[in-house]
C-alpha cells in the first residue's frame, strides 16, 4: 500500500538514516496496525512512526535467550 510506503519513506528522510530492509518492515508492520487503528493520513502514520520509533535503536527486536538473567 503507497500509503503505508510513503509513511515509512518520510521516517527515513526525518532521521536521515540508510534503508534498510529489516527497520523497513518493521516500520511497515507498525504503520498498519496504525491504519488499522484508524489512521488514514500519510502524515498522521509518519509523525507516530517518528514520535515512537526514535533513531534505529527502537527498530531491534530483541530475541529472548535461555541465558537471560531477570
Amino acid at each position: 500500500m503507497k500509503l503505508l510506503a510513503s509513511a515509512v519513506d518520510q521516517w527515513f528522510r526525518y532521521y536521515e538514516v540508510r534503508h534498510d530492509d529489516h527497520v523497513w518492515k518493521v516500520l511497515r508492520n507498525a504503520a498498519l496496525y496504525l491504519y488499522k487503528d484508524g489512521y488514514r493520513s500519510d502524515g498522521d502514520l509518519a509523525t507516530l512512526l517518528i514520535g515512537t520509533f526514535v533513531r534505529m535503536v527502537s527498530t531491534k527486536i530483541n530475541a529472548s535467550a535461555s541465558a537471560t538473567v531477570h
